[in-house]
């Protein structure tokens, strides 16, 4: 009987010992599964025995995802379009160095964005720029404008046909407000950011949503990455995509998260996706991604694809990711309390002030005038000004450890005083404006 169970022994223990030489590599991503599902077929075909397991979560839940797992059994892999997540990620140290995976070929620089940490602790591998997308056959139905800029999306013909998410629940959409804000200041960004939520139909749930509204007719329009609109757009759908001129071209990043199982299966995975092969598969039309390699070491460019290096050129916006990262959580509570939880209070104060405005145009009331001036101010102006935002105190908070009871309190009043305060600013815009109505 001892002796029959060797072989067994022997056989149980090689199982045990395979998976550790080739394994499973674990990615973190919130990209979809047109890019995961190419990636993962491709790369398990040039690597038999290891097996790529996606695991699906936004960029804000994937980083609560890795700072709560333990270390041993974290994911190998970080991959998302957000810069400030990544830096967010290594002044937690959760990064782990992974600089020897670099493709050569790679430029520096985008603009003058590094693609690549200095520090070697992410590297960019593929590059995002943030535009509107819209629907070509709806907005020719409907006879509005195609859009151009972001204030395009503002104006009173665009009201319901907007749709948009919170940047709590997208790393891109988080992104994208940070380029406004930065583009345009702080007081002008929200400005622009409450009057675009304000137009909108809709807060979708994921940054998807927002895509798949345009691509089958719920939205006109909407602020998306450029691979959204671009894949819909050489997948055959009615809509275009277009890059305003404030916007920013930042590295979508990958990295080697600390404390996984998998080191270095990881590292191969990384140097997959920055190899030819790898950044080939970006230009699929049902991905739609820029490449980090430059068109010159690639091959079957398709026609008339956008070149990163001219919008850099062109673009106002200078990304600046330790702003972003320093004001992470405050921009995006911010957005929350004011616009997604009040989304319905800032689309009737939005209306009224639009309605107002049009029944007074052309009849000149100074009374009506400082009325309507009162409501804008109310409805979209920022409740913090830059100074309270970029408080040493409060952004310490905002960064602290919502687990912690103390914090968690902190915390749950200011949002709370947030919200209620925007609240009695919406009611009190709409009432402004339909006061002047009657002037």
């Amino acid at each position: 009987m001892k002796r029959s169970l060797k072989p067994l022994l022997a056989a149980l223990l090689l199982a045990a010992t395979g998976p550790a030489l080739a394994g499973t590599v674990t990615v973190i991503t919130s990209f979809p599964k047109e890019l995961t599902q190419a990636y993962k077929a491709a790369f398990e075909k040039a690597n038999p025995g290891i097996t790529l397991e996606i695991l699906n979560k936004n960029t804000v839940s994937g980083i609560a995802y890795v700072r709560e797992t333990e270390a041993g059994k974290r994911p190998e892999v970080f991959w998302a379009s957000a810069p400030d997540a990544f830096e967010v990620l290594a002044q937690a140290n959760l990064l782990e160095k992974a600089g020897d995976v670099l493709n050569p070929a790679v430029p520096d620089k985008i603009g003058s964005f590094p693609i690549n940490d200095p520090n070697g602790l992410f590297m960019g591998q593929a590059l995002a720029g943030y535009g509107i997308m819209y629907n070509t056959r709806l907005i020719k139905a409907k006879k509005l404008p195609a859009p151009t800029t972001w204030h395009d999306l503002l104006k009173p013909e665009w009201f319901g046909n907007v749709g948009i998410t919170s940047p709590s629940r997208s790393g891109t959409m988080h992104l994208t407000v940070e380029t406004i804000l930065q583009g345009e200041g702080w007081d002008q960004g929200w400005n622009t950011l409450l009057r675009m939520s304000g137009n909108s139909a809709a807060i979708t749930e994921r940054s998807f949503g927002v895509p798949d509204g345009v691509n089958n007719g719920q939205f006109g329009a909407g602020p998306v990455i450029d691979f959204f609109g671009l894949s819909s757009k050489y997948s055959k759908f009615p809509v275009d995509f277009v890059y305003p001129e404030e916007t920013s071209i930042v590295p979508a990043n990958i990295a080697l998260i600390a404390g996984a199982k998998n080191t270095e299966e990881g590292k191969k995975f990384i140097a997959y996706t920055l190899s030819k092969e790898g950044q080939e598969l970006l230009l699929r039309p049902e991905i739609s991604r820029l490449p980090v390699l430059p068109y010159s070491k690639m091959s079957n460019i398709p026609e008339g694809y956008p070149d990163p290096g001219q919008i850099a050129a062109r673009s106002k916006v200078q990304f600046n990711v330790d702003l972003s990262q320093n004001r992470y959580y405050i921009v995006q509570s911010l957005f929350d309390q004011t616009i997604t939880f009040r989304h319905a209070d800032l689309q009737k104060a939005t209306k009224a002030i639009l309605d107002a405005e049009a029944k007074l145009a052309g009849k000149p009331n100074d009374k009506a005038r400082q009325l309507l001036d009162e409501a804008r101010k109310l409805a979209f102006a920022p409740l913090l000004n830059k100074a309270q935002a970029e408080d040493p105190e409060l952004v310490a908070l905002f960064k602290a450890n919502k687990k912690d009871a103390d914090v968690s309190q902190k915390l749950s009043k200011i949002q709370g005083d947030w919200n209620s305060q925007a609240k009695a600013n919406y009611e009190k815009a709409q009432a402004l404006a339909n006061e002047a109505t009657k002037l």
